[in-house]
């Protein structure tokens, strides 16, 4: 195991000390960079560069060759699991996820098994250990899936994000049959991860992405006790539970004090919170993760800057701050931009 001392990221996860504040970015490998297109069109489709090793170990270390970030994070996608499921995960241009088999009923769910990391998603911690050796300990790798809760949005509206009228259906008419779902993604999620913790990476990170479109009491029933419910398993087990995690809830400001007190080293918040607010509320809890507007990566390098020193002033001179987006990198976003980003977070950053 990487001692943590040596990397930034992980220390300032640990709430440690650190020589300036790290930064990665979501989804800093992808489609606003030239090269992730020549790869993703040498693969054929996206599903094919996911499954493919080589191809994903070169996607995910591309943002590296040109910005000077503080962690790796593995290239996959959040519906692998439900794909290993037999839903018949594809992409559609111009319109995103869609699944060939999506659930309708009680019985579709009481079909669904738990994949086994190792045979059905086979390619994802062989994506990771070949990540991993390219790497070597140059920097920390993050591991990641998507939050039980997103998953089953995904699941119970054919692949389209915008069902969240169907899944709202099932909490309301069939939750006893929701819970049952969410409770089998739980854990397929902990098998999950606990495979790319064995497969070499650092940290690991719950996107949940769809967690904000809950009302508060939904939320508490829906969203939250699943990821607890993962981070849980995976402190219990002895070979994974030094491994620091992530809890990202896009629109999840309103329960910043239930994701900080869920068990995780770090809550991640979207651009509609102010840092400073976000520390107060959960004092010496948690690490916090964010928080650019993605769009601001439009504006001009002035502009960035100046959002960028706003943003750790906001966070002042305390551990246990991970600077990243709000929420993933825009597809159009001129990479230059990102050069701009990073090199400022590392100049306004340094302590002492």
């Amino acid at each position: 195991m990487r001692q943590i001392e040596q990397d930034r990221f992980l220390r300032a996860l640990r709430r440690l000390p650190v020589d300036r504040t790290p930064i990665w970015l979501m989804r800093q490998a992808g489609r606003y960079l030239p090269e992730y297109r020549e790869t993703r069109a040498r693969a054929g489709s996206f599903m094919a560069l996911c499954q493919n090793p080589e191809l994903a170990c070169e996607v995910t270390l591309q943002p590296l060759e040109r910005y000077d970030l503080d962690a790796a994070i593995l290239f996959s996608d959040i519906l692998t699991i439900p794909d290993a499921m037999g839903l018949g995960l594809h992409f559609v241009e111009g319109e995103g996820p869609k699944f060939h088999h999506p659930i309708r009923t009680v019985q579709d769910i009481e079909r669904l098994g738990v994949p086994d990391p190792e045979r059905e998603l086979a390619y994802v911690p062989a994506a990771v250990r070949t990540i991993r050796q390219a790497l070597g300990h140059r920097l920390p790798l993050i591991g990641f899936c998507g939050s039980p809760w997103t998953l089953a949005v995904y699941m119970l509206g054919g692949g389209s994000h915008t069902g969240f009228a169907t899944i709202k259906s099932w909490a309301y008419q069939q939750p006893e049959a929701l819970h049952l779902l969410l409770a089998i993604l739980a854990d397929a999620c902990v098998l999950y991860l606990q495979a790319q913790i064995d497969a070499g990476v650092d940290a690991v990170m719950l996107f949940d992405t769809w967690g904000g479109v809950l009302s508060a009491r939904d939320y508490q029933h829906f969203s939250l006790p699943y990821c607890q419910r993962i981070i849980h398993a995976l402190a219990a087990s002895p070979a994974h539970q030094h491994i620091p995690s992530i809890l990202f809830t896009k629109g999840g400001g309103l329960w910043l004090e239930s994701m900080a007190q869920s068990g995780v080293s770090a809550v991640g918040v979207d651009w509609t919170m102010n840092l400073c607010d976000a520390r107060m509320r959960v004092g010496h809890q948690v690490a916090i993760q964010g928080n650019l507007d993605p769009s601001c990566l439009f504006a001009s390098p002035a502009r960035i800057e100046q959002e960028v020193q706003m943003i750790l002033q906001d966070f002042g001179d305390y551990p246990g701050h991970i600077f990243n987006l709000g929420h993933g990198i825009e597809q159009h976003t001129p990479p230059e931009n990102v050069t701009t980003l990073v090199e400022a977070v590392k100049r306004f950053s340094v302590r002492g």
